[in-house]
Order: structure tokens, then sequence, then C-alpha cells
């Protein structure tokens, strides 16, 4: 993997950052990852925001913002939708 095949990344980097990827795949991002600022900027950010996901309670609506998001999210029936 080099610098100019970042994108071949992007189609393991789930498996890895879960530790579901071959650990030849894991092993191949990780080179790739010694060497591109870039990339490694990528998968760490993408940790952070998989960790706060995961350890901060969910956001709580009020009813006023709950009704107008499902509003916007009903289909109209005229629509055809």
């Amino acid at each position: 993997m080099t610098h100019n095949n970042c994108q071949h990344l992007l189609a393991d980097l789930s498996d890895y950052i879960d530790g579901d990827a071959a650990d030849a795949v894991c092993a191949e991002i990780e080179r790739h990852l010694a060497e591109c600022p870039d990339c490694r900027a990528v998968v760490d950010t993408l940790r952070k925001t998989i960790y706060l996901y995961r350890t901060l309670p969910p956001p709580v609506l009020s009813a006023s913002a709950r009704a107008r998001l499902i509003a916007s999210l009903s289909f109209d029936d005229a629509s055809g939708a």
C-alpha cells in the first residue's frame, strides 16, 4: 500500500478498527499508517469518534424537536412515496 493508494486502506478500515481484519491486512494497514500521516489522522479521528459514540450518553431531544424531526421524516401520501 503506497501513499498513492490510500483509497485501498478505506476498504478494510472498519474491520481493522473493530479488530476483525485478518492479520495480513492489519500488518499492511499498520505499515501504511507508519508512513502516511494523513491516513493516521483519519484512523485516529475515526477511533476517537467511535469511542465517544459508544461511551457518551445519547442526546435528549425536546418534545418539540422530536416532533419536528418526525414531521420532516414523514412521507406525504399525496407524493406517492
